[in-house]
């Protein structure tokens, strides 16, 4: 068969995804990936394999930063979506527009193309998709601060959603319409969006981080009527949801807790926390903070000067927390629990024991740090030596007397 006469296509089989993956570069392995998704067959396995080649497309396509292709893309696939479910069509949309997200600065390409996927799936009658990314586009319009046409498309969209009782979609309208409200500094609307928001949370499972966010929207409404108290107890629950889940949100999470300490004038917890699990990442933070604004921070003597103890008291502190529990450790997983590295670690635990912040040594061969025991004074000794006192003293003012008698 001569070359002008070769399909433009590669079968869409699990062979073919696999010399995507072995391809020597990203470009490759992407215009391997389109090659299969032109395949015509609708056969069961091909569409498998084409779900799987879309899958790694996107992927291929985010860390390359293309974004622009990520977008026609999904007007690309648009005969693909006649041919397979519309539950399985939603998520490869949603999959899309997430990974759009995750590329730095494409806010406006999001809300546009949010908008040409409305348009899509109200012509193709597809209400299911159509509600999420309508929710989506609210949240995208909320973020650039086009509350008029957020609170529009919001107010429409909830009136649907609780027409169909579809909770787990009505939380987060609910939350975005607090959100909303709060940013047009409407309290008493965006205190009600809340409370319908938890109202239908209580009827469902609602996953952790939906419940974190809940968490901070409760926390950020009562610190904006100075209820600190009650505020920091949310913001503490976000937090812990969110940290288990590795969201980024616990570190804002974290900020409002220490913000909430300070305007009560509890500054005294904020040591505390910061020496809590939460530490461990605020000193990653710290050492990245220090790096990327050197010349504000290190370079300035003084700041420099009391950064550095700040730094020395928060890696003391979780030092200490972290080899409690043991009483031999290897210093190679205290570094990787702390993620400093190990030189660093074994360098600071060196200095440690020598300022007698706790008992222990370094066995340097075994690469392990030896923790002992706190030896225990006995409280009969402290009492022993007070009462020698206490009889020495009498002893001396009886011969204190006893002189002047005989004087």
């Amino acid at each position: 068969m001569s070359s002008s006469m070769q399909p433009s296509y590669l079968p869409a089989t699990t062979e073919s995804i696999s010399k995507a993956q072995e391809a020597k570069d990203a470009s490759e392995s992407i215009s391997i990936l389109y090659q299969v998704l032109e395949d015509p067959s609708s056969s069961a396995d091909a569409l498998r394999t084409k779900e799987l080649a879309i899958t790694n497309l996107t992927n291929y396509l985010t860390k390359e930063n293309r974004a622009e292709d990520l977008r026609n893309l999904l007007t690309k696939l648009r005969p693909f979506f006649a041919l397979i479910p519309k539950a399985k069509t939603a998520k490869i949309v949603r999959g899309i527009i997430d990974a759009v997200a995750k590329i730095p600065g494409t806010s406006e390409l999001q809300i546009s193309l949010c908008k040409e996927m409305v348009e899509w799936t109200r012509a193709e009658k597809r209400t299911f998709l159509r509600q999420r990314v309508e929710a989506r586009l609210a949240a995208l319009l909320l973020e650039n601060q086009e509350y008029t046409e957020a609170l529009n498309l919001l107010s429409g969209l909830i009136k649907e959603v609780r027409r169909l009782d579809d909770k787990l979609l009505l939380v987060d309208i609910d939350l975005l319409e607090s959100k909303l409200h709060f940013s047009l500094r409407n309290l008493p609307k965006a205190k009600a969006s809340l409370t319908a928001a938890r109202t239908a949370a209580n009827a469902i499972y609602v996953p952790p981080s939906q419940q974190g966010t809940i968490d901070l929207q409760s926390g950020i409404l009562h610190a904006e009527e100075k209820d600190y108290k009650t505020a920091y107890s949310y913001f503490f629950e976000a937090f812990e949801a969110f940290s288990s889940l590795d969201d980024p949100k616990a570190i804002s999470s974290l900020k409002y807790m220490l913000l909430c300490k300070i305007m009560v004038s509890q500054a005294d917890d904020v040591a505390g926390i910061v020496s809590s699990k939460a530490g461990l990442k605020s000193l990653k933070y710290f050492e990245t903070a220090l790096r990327d604004y050197k010349a504000q921070l290190e370079e300035d003597p003084i700041v420099h000067r009391h950064l550095s103890s700040l730094y020395d008291t928060l890696l003391e502190q979780n030092l200490c927390r972290l080899i409690e529990p043991y009483s031999r450790v290897e210093i190679a997983h205290i570094a990787e629990m702390i993620e400093l590295p190990i030189e660093h670690v074994e360098k600071k635990l060196s200095q440690m024991i020598l300022d007698k912040k706790f008992a222990g040594t370094l066995d340097q061969g075994a690469g392990c740090l030896i923790i002992f025991e706190d030896p225990k004074t006995e409280e009969i000794f402290p009492a022993t030596l007070e009462t020698i006192a206490n009889v020495g003293k009498v002893v001396d003012s009886l011969y204190m007397r006893s002189a002047k008698i005989m004087a």
